[in-house]
């Protein structure tokens, strides 16, 4: 009673948050639809490479009547593969332009075109005896898989509440890894991999993103999107309650709002300001040392070396198939197994544990590689080392950036930062594809000494710079960052009581708004 004398708004206590069906739902919805078909197209052209090869020869001779040469063969090959993360860098830059005019649940919905499209493309590629509709369809699904990369993760960080923030993020990279696994198991010569089966293979690529199209208009939109963007407090209210099972809201309608305040003098920030503004600096920074450290420290070298070293050890080349599906296995269970840990442990435990453990594995691995051929048995510990380094990588470089990248920004900036972040993740995918066979060529097994170089530094920066997000709101992270930036972020205002706001209505979005760049 005081305190309604007094006009000092009333305390509200912050009610611990559930996985509600309505959030269940959503995240399964998206996450299958965005992330899966992301995960499936990495995979879906690798160990049926040689049947494609042999669709692109085929088709050559029908139009030639000769048969391709070993180096247009190769540069064929190298574009159906590198044109995938190309396509991802092109989908990153215009993600921010979608994410801000159609929302998140918008964008997602929208980019289900680009997955469904090439889909039929390569699904009927081989009655059309045309190579080159794989190849624009690869290009097309890497916009796609762009897009999703940055936009899913952003919205299920804005759906979640603060204590199953970190488990719904990881849920990006456990769906990527779910449809690296089945396609696997689709590329199986027994299966699909065949010469018989391989469009059906590529097409599937389609179905989850149809899917997603039919169900998520049912799911709501991200109400921080609603309330702090577009000014619509009612429909903010609507979702939050759909999402949380219950009525008692207004603890995180009061958290939106400071977000909102907290953000008014940055204004809506663009690539350019975000990159010049002392108050973001170690944000930013830090998700580049994160992705670029996520992809630099040799996940895709270990793909690339695996079949060598399982060979070494005395898998026969048709059983390799199989070993790789055993790792994909240890994939699944150890990101699920972050994805529970996540929000126990916190992200900076599992960042370093991951590097740690992947540091370790490549400078075994480099011994094992460099003295196999004197102690054969050591070829055996050079499978353990994979699969060790895959475990290492799925319980903290690949899920958890994803988390991180959305809780250290605050709404005006996220969509700025995540096309930074997008870029840096599908540039430097890019340059680990493109550089990776040179660089093994001239310096063999040494190479793995420089992805252990780089799983150290990364780990350390992570130990210095980074802090602990967990159980903290986004306006609390933004704060521990503005000490690490020494940078003043002056004392908010009396707030108004939630009756006055009623009275008032909802915040008016700044009528400025500036392009992606």
């Amino acid at each position: 009673m005081e305190n309604k004398e007094m006009g000092t708004p009333p305390l509200i206590p912050s009610r611990e948050g559930r996985l509600q069906l309505t959030l269940l739902l959503t995240t399964l919805s998206s996450a299958f639809g965005s992330a899966f078909q992301y995960g499936y197209n990495i995979a879906v052209v690798n160990t049926p490479h040689k049947v494609f090869k042999t669709f692109y020869n085929e088709t050559y001779f029908e139009r030639h009547a000769t048969f391709m040469d070993e180096k247009l063969m190769l540069l064929l090959w190298s574009c159906t593969v590198s044109m995938f993360p190309l396509g991802g860098l092109l989908g990153s830059l215009i993600v921010g332009l979608l994410v801000d005019s159609c929302g998140r649940k918008g964008t997602l919905l929208i980019n289900d075109i680009f997955a469904i499209v090439p889909a039929i493309l390569m699904g009927v590629c081989k009655v059309a005896k045309a190579f080159e509709l794989i190849i624009f369809s690869r290009v097309v699904l890497g916009v796609c898989a762009g897009i999703s990369y940055s936009a899913l993760p952003m919205y299920l960080g804005e759906l979640a509440p603060k204590n199953l923030r970190g488990m719904l993020g990881t849920m990006t990279e456990v769906f990527v890894i779910v449809g690296v696994f089945l396609a696997q198991i689709f590329s199986l010569q027994a299966i699909l991999g065949n010469p018989a089966g391989w469009p059906l293979l590529l097409a599937l690529t389609g179905v989850p993103a149809l899917l997603q199209l039919l169900s998520l208009p049912f799911f709501p939109e991200s109400p921080r999107y609603s309330l702090i963007q577009k000014g619509d407090e009612a429909r903010a209210r609507q979702a939050l309650r759909r999402l949380r099972g219950h009525a008692d809201i207004e603890a995180e309608l009061e958290d939106m709002h400071a977000e909102a305040r907290a953000e008014r003098a940055e204004g809506h920030l663009s690539v350019l300001r975000l990159c010049a503004l002392r108050p973001q600096r170690w944000q930013l920074l830090s998700i580049i040392v994160l992705m670029a450290g996520q992809q630099l420290s040799g996940i895709n070298a270990i793909n690339y070396y695996a079949d060598t070293i399982y060979t070494s050890a005395g898998v026969e080349a048709a059983d390799s198939q199989y070993v790789t599906v055993g790792a994909g296995v240890v994939n699944i269970v150890m990101t699920v197994i972050s994805a529970v840990l996540v929000e126990r442990l916190g992200r900076r435990i599992l960042l370093l544990a991951g590097y740690g453990i992947c540091g370790s594995a490549c400078l075994v691995l480099t011994a094992v590689i460099l003295f196999q051929n004197r102690v054969p048995e050591l070829s055996y510990l050079g499978i353990i080392c994979v699969f060790a380094y895959i475990a290492g990588h799925s319980i903290g470089p690949s899920p958890v950036p994803s988390v991180v990248r959305t809780e250290i920004f605050l709404q005006s900036s996220r969509r700025a930062a995540f096309m930074v972040d997008g870029a840096v993740h599908w540039f430097t995918n890019f340059i680990v594809g493109f550089l990776f066979p040179s660089i093994q060529e001239a310096i063999g097994a040494y190479s793995f000494i420089i992805f252990a170089g780089i799983c150290l530094l990364t780990a350390v920066y992570i130990y210095v710079v980074i802090p602990e997000t967990k159980g903290k709101t986004f306006v609390e992270i933004n704060r521990i960052f503005a000490k690490i930036n020494r940078v003043e972020i002056p004392e908010e205002k009396k707030e108004e009581t939630i009756d006055e706001r009623r009275n008032v209505g909802p915040p008016v979005p700044s009528p400025a708004k500036e392009t992606s760049f």
